[in-house]
């Protein structure tokens, strides 16, 4: 859907019966949520917002139970668990944490932490919340766990077209004859999945910066996170300002236009039948550095 600010959404039921809810998919945090009445504070989603009163399978979870020691910010209010996410560019949710059954075409899941988000904030314009997929215990991920198989695959299609693409859970879809290259966990962050990167091109010319510029280091520091819920590949100011030199000496052709809000490199081809633009080459390490890969 035409909708958020470059996220992927997918539609699942939230409750009992199940409320069809959009939510972004998200492997770079943890927490399943979705905003909830009463509403203190909520920006505007595409569906009505989930009313717990409604769901006969909602169940809050108290201050007292394993599942809220697990939350990272957690604290008490009401005899009830609170939860509190920040997210990296400014978003944030704040509600209580519940156990709710979950439905994904078919498939029911019961018993699923979430977060009951009543003050929420953030450019996810259309979507009801995030469907938290990290590598923490509090991802939806980590709580199917042996269910799963700890893995899960998805097919993003191009934004803008009819198609739409898929999100599967289990090692059984994994596609046949992919290339693989392994997930580096960090233990200060267990919750991203680091891929290795070696480089960066334009075309086929590979651009001069060195491989350490993304190495992620022994304390942690560093690295290189794949990340669904974030629409923009970022890179470190040395690599970017190398990328940019490299792409606007082969791009003399395109007509350049001013910068838009953090984009500095603009380009109007509406007109263009054939830009001539090199594409962007990402050089990915095949080699495992890390014994605890995934």
């Amino acid at each position: 859907m035409d909708q958020g600010s470059g996220e992927y959404f997918v539609r699942i039921g939230v409750g009992s019966p199940p409320k069809s809810q959009y939510m972004v998919i998200d492997s770079g945090s943890d927490i399943v949520w979705v905003q909830c009445q009463p509403c203190n504070q909520c920006y505007k989603q595409s569906d009505p917002v989930f009313d717990p009163a409604d769901s006969a399978s909602y169940a809050g979870v108290s201050c007292s139970s394993s599942v809220c020691d697990r939350v990272e910010n957690s604290g008490c209010g009401s005899r009830q668990c609170r939860y509190e996410v920040m997210y990296g560019d400014g978003s944030y949710t704040k509600g209580t944490l519940a156990l709710e059954t979950l439905t994904f075409g078919r498939t029911v899941v019961q018993k699923v932490a979430i977060g009951c988000g009543h003050i929420n904030k953030g450019m996810f314009t259309g979507a009801a919340g995030l469907l938290g997929l990290g590598g923490g215990s509090m991802s939806l991920v980590g709580q199917l766990g042996g269910q799963t198989g700890g893995a899960f695959s998805y097919c993003l299609v191009s934004r803008g077209t009819d198609a739409s693409g898929s999100l599967v859970f289990g090692r059984g879809a994994m596609p046949v004859g992919a290339a693989w290259i392994p997930l580096i966990r960090n233990p200060r962050a267990p919750s991203f999945y680091y891929i290795g990167l070696s480089g960066l091109g334009v075309g086929g010319t590979r651009v001069p910066i060195s491989e350490d510029i993304f190495r992620l280091t022994e304390l942690g520091y560093g690295g290189v996170v794949m990340d669904t819920g974030t629409a923009v590949t970022r890179l470190p100011n040395m690599a970017y300002n190398a990328l940019r030199d490299a792409f606007v000496a082969q791009t003399t052709n395109l007509p350049r236009i001013s910068g838009v809000s953090i984009f500095d490199t603009c380009y109007n081809i509406g007109f263009c039948n054939d830009s001539g633009s090199d594409s962007i080459v990402l050089f990915l390490d095949r080699t495992d550095p890390n014994p605890t890969s995934q």
